[in-house]
């Protein structure tokens, strides 16, 4: 196998990552992990208090292996900070893996209308957004950087984490810290 490709879906709720992602899953023979088609089954419920960020911590657990393997993947996850992505970015680069940040923008009123619709066709795998709940979600995005989108060399680790890959176990807390000596 040769060098695997990790792909970061970026974007608020409505932006149409997940049918990106099923795309690029699909063209590039990758592993898609999207949390959100595991919060149910596993838990019940689309947002069990606490149980998100060890589920996605899993998730990333999953896909390092993935990629250190050959395997392209997709996180599917929104990624909504920078730091989340430089962190990422680190991580897959730590595994020997391209990386690339896929940003999908989706302006306010077509983020509701797909949103509505999304609850209305698949309520069992939505979970209630109420207006005023998306409204501040966009004013927490960090829009992602040209320099993110680009490919850009990364910043060090901020204090008091060593290294990207202590900060990702610090954020996502079933993820080891298992990277900080392969800096990339």
């Amino acid at each position: 196998m040769g060098r695997a490709t990790a792909i970061l879906m970026v974007g608020l709720p409505g932006a149409g990552k997940t049918t990106r992602a099923r795309e690029l899953e699909e063209q590039r023979g990758a592993l898609r992990l999207t949390p959100d088609e595991w919060m149910i089954p596993l838990f019940g419920s689309t947002q069990p208090e606490g149980r998100r960020d060890v589920l996605e911590g899993r998730l990333l657990w999953t896909a390092l292996r993935a990629a250190e393997r050959g395997l392209d993947v997709v996180v599917d996850f929104g990624l909504w900070g920078r730091d989340e992505r430089t962190a990422l970015r680190w991580l897959f680069a730590a595994v020997g893996a391209d990386c690339r940040v896929e940003y999908l923008p989706v302006d306010h009123e077509t983020q509701r209308a797909r949103v509505r619709r999304r609850s209305a066709r698949t309520p069992e795998q939505a979970f209630a957004m109420s207006p005023e709940e998306l409204l501040d979600w966009r004013r927490r995005f960090q829009e992602p950087t040209a320099g993110e989108l680009s490919g850009a060399p990364l910043p060090a680790a901020p204090h008091p984490h060593a290294t990207w890959s202590a900060w990702a176990a610090a954020r996502w807390p079933s993820l080891p810290d298992a990277y900080g000596h392969r800096a990339p």
